[in-house]
């Protein structure tokens, strides 16, 4: 097998995305099935409603994420997009757990906004590229995000092109 080049995470914001979702989910990396009757108990027991960002938030959102990922744990973004209520973000292979890198861009909009509520999902997704199509095909995914709000594929001038050399 490959090398890493880099890892897909994605993160959704509190409440969106239930277990029992109409569009599947996502369990111990196993994937489920719609289950409407769970999803209905999972949302009986939110204390709050399902928080999405505002449209004038999201770019603010990104910066927070991009700039908390480098300047604490050195990651090279190739790619970015921050919607309502999900993120994803392409980061060339790390040396950092990868729950550390998710909890590093949460918090850094937690502490950003400051919310009197929560406004993230426990967990994450994460999906490893070991080769540079796969990789490619996974950035211009992104990007596509972007260009489909509007924006440019690399809204922030901190995303980096592949074609670099590990930090570690």
């Amino acid at each position: 097998m490959n090398a890493t080049l880099g890892i897909l995470f994605t993160w959704t914001t509190y409440g969106t995305w239930l277990r029992g979702d109409e569009r599947g989910w996502v369990e111990d990396g196993i994937t489920y099935p719609a289950e409407p009757l769970l999803r209905v108990a999972d949302a009986e027991r939110m204390r709050y409603e399902p928080f999405l960002f505002a449209e004038d938030q999201l770019f603010a959102v990104g910066s927070m994420i991009g700039h908390a990922l480098i300047e604490r744990l050195g990651a090279q973004i190739f790619a970015l997009t921050v919607q309502r209520w999900h993120v994803h973000a392409l980061i060339a292979a790390t040396p950092h757990p990868l729950a550390s890198v998710v909890k590093c861009g949460k918090d850094a909009v937690r502490w950003g906004l400051r919310p009197s509520r929560p406004i993230w999902t426990d967990g994450y997704d994460k999906r490893f590229c070991f080769d540079e199509p796969t990789l490619r095909t996974r950035i211009a995914y992104v990007e596509r995000h972007n260009l489909e709000r509007g924006w440019p594929a690399k809204p922030w001038g901190f995303i980096t092109s592949i074609g670099y050399s590990p930090p570690f």
